[in-house]
């Protein structure tokens, strides 16, 4: 089997490396018993979604980063909210609907786990240069994006076949 771009030879077992890297055995647990959360993965994905998020999100928002369909995050909201870690709030574009964001108390326990996990990068990380650093946060979400939108395509016309 070969690949009209040589260039991109070897990417597909280079990011299942990556995924069984940070899927490893226990990993998340060791994560978030070091910052002292007891959530399971979703919801702790979800708090991760909205910090890094630049104004609060809708549910479908957080679905779409999740790659999962909306019942499933609305079920982790609901879990969330009772543990006042998130908070729904009025979207001043249209009254009817609501926006997710984190309360005092959700900012406080993400940031322990991103604490957490950034001082594991920065470790694994320390011999690389800021400006390589930089780079791969930069190219890895220019992946991500492009790679999501193009298999979503593949997706749709899949399914209006």
């Amino acid at each position: 089997m070969s690949s009209d771009n040589d260039a991109l030879q070897g990417l597909l077992p280079r990011m299942a490396q990556v995924s069984n890297t940070l899927g490893r055995g226990q990993l998340f647990e060791t994560a978030t018993a070091a910052a002292g959360i007891s959530l399971e993965r979703p919801a702790v994905t979800i708090l991760v979604i909205l910090e890094s998020a630049d104004r609060p999100l809708r549910v479908g928002e957080i679905a779409e980063r999740m790659q999962v369909v909306g019942p499933h995050v609305t079920r982790q909201l609901n879990g969330l909210e009772r543990r006042r870690l998130i908070q729904r709030v009025p979207d001043p574009d249209d009254q009817r609907a609501r926006l997710i964001t984190l309360t005092p108390d959700g900012e406080t326990l993400i940031g322990r786990y991103l604490h957490v996990i950034n001082d594991w990068f920065d470790q694994a990380l320390a011999g690389w240069s800021e400006s390589d650093q930089r780079d791969l946060v930069h190219l890895l979400g220019r992946l991500v994006d492009d790679l999501s939108a193009h298999l979503n395509t593949i997706v749709d016309d899949t399914l209006t076949e």
